[in-house]
């Protein structure tokens, strides 16, 4: 298993996590989200793509409407 923060609590996820999955596996709606990851906004099409490792630092704001 390998340490993570997200929003600012440690977590963790196994190795070969990728961003995607960490969104599936929080059961957030990738449609509704965006991901900062050490700092840098991630493009929904990297998600797949992008292996988090120890130490990665991710903030993942959700998109609400309402009015």
């Amino acid at each position: 298993m390998i340490e993570i923060t997200v929003n600012g609590e440690a977590q963790i996820a196994p190795p070969g996590q990728t961003i995607l999955g960490l969104i599936q596996q929080l059961e957030l709606d990738p449609a509704r989200v965006a991901v900062e990851l050490d700092r840098r906004i991630v493009k929904r099409p990297c998600w797949p793509e992008t292996v988090l490792r120890t130490g990665a630092q991710l903030e993942i704001v959700q998109f609400v409407g309402g009015g």
